[in-house]
């Protein structure tokens, strides 16, 4: 691994169901990020807001979203992540996208679907966790809702141990959402015992504003070290904030409080 890994998160408000507004907005945000980064993180839905429209706003992989990742990501040179609306094989995903400067990708399908806003009756949800990797960094993206249920994020070190890997799964737990100021106490709440019980460093990064349901968002993005201490959190406006991930508090945390390999041994039954 890599001493350091360097993340830009991008707290915004969004343009309810207006692709073309959003991607030039972002795009001239991300554009303006004068730190040296490595990864960009967007919200859920960044292009549209969280709606429950995909037979309007879907596009496929192939689509003008995608492909704005992918010549975004190229010109800046960074990995850009964060979700969309995808419709593949005549199902519809809240899929969150991780797209490396040279065009390739690896995408996670929301696996928790929010059903009090009807999320579960217009998408499909995922059965598969990614892991991806940056310069040795091990990271496991997930999406929003996902953050209420633990054994969804839970390191599965025994199995790792047993596959001879020393060590636990991953490094990093990012979370990109639209969540709800009214409900933001979870969130922070949550946000600190996912990197507390997982003893990794942990990315949330929200949106602010109204969006089309009249629904207000605080952002209260976060990034929490593996002792479950606060590096950064943001309420209410918009910002870019760059971080810099340190190799050496991650394996000082784990080597000196080795909880991790007594945990439980378990697999996730994927349906």
């Amino acid at each position: 691994m890599s001493s350091s890994l360097t993340v830009t998160l991008i707290q915004t408000a969004l343009h309810w169901e207006n692709k073309a507004a959003n991607l030039a907005m972002l795009e001239q945000k991300i554009m303006s990020i004068a730190d040296k980064t490595e990864v960009v993180v967007l919200p859920e839905m960044f292009s549209t807001g969280f709606s429950m429209k995909p037979e309007q706003l879907a596009e496929t992989m192939q689509g003008e979203t995608v492909t704005w990742m992918k010549r975004v990501a190229q010109q800046k040179r960074v990995i850009l992540t964060g979700s969309v609306i995808i419709e593949e094989g005549g199902h519809y995903y809240n899929r969150l996208i991780w797209m490396l400067p040279n065009g390739a990708s690896g995408h996670y399908d929301k696996r928790h679907l929010f059903a009090y806003a009807n999320e579960d009756a217009h998408y499909s949800q995922g059965n598969k966790r990614l892991i991806a990797s940056v310069k040795g960094w091990r990271i496991n993206l997930q999406v929003c809702y996902d953050l209420r249920f633990p054994v969804w994020a839970r390191q599965q070190s025994q199995v790792a141990l047993a596959e001879g890997n020393e060590g636990p799964e991953y490094d990093v737990l990012l979370y990109v959402a639209n969540w709800p100021e009214r409900r933001s106490l979870p969130w922070k709440t949550l946000l600190q015992a996912r990197a507390i019980e997982n003893q990794c460093y942990v990315i949330g990064v929200n949106r602010v504003g109204n969006d089309g349901n009249d629904i207000y968002h605080s952002g209260d993005s976060m990034v929490i070290d593996p002792l479950g201490e606060v590096l950064f959190h943001q309420q209410h406006d918009e910002t870019i904030f760059t971080v810099t991930l340190q190799k050496d508090k991650l394996e000082e945390v784990r080597t000196r409080f080795p909880f991790w390999k007594d945990g439980d041994a378990f697999l996730i039954a994927h349906e």
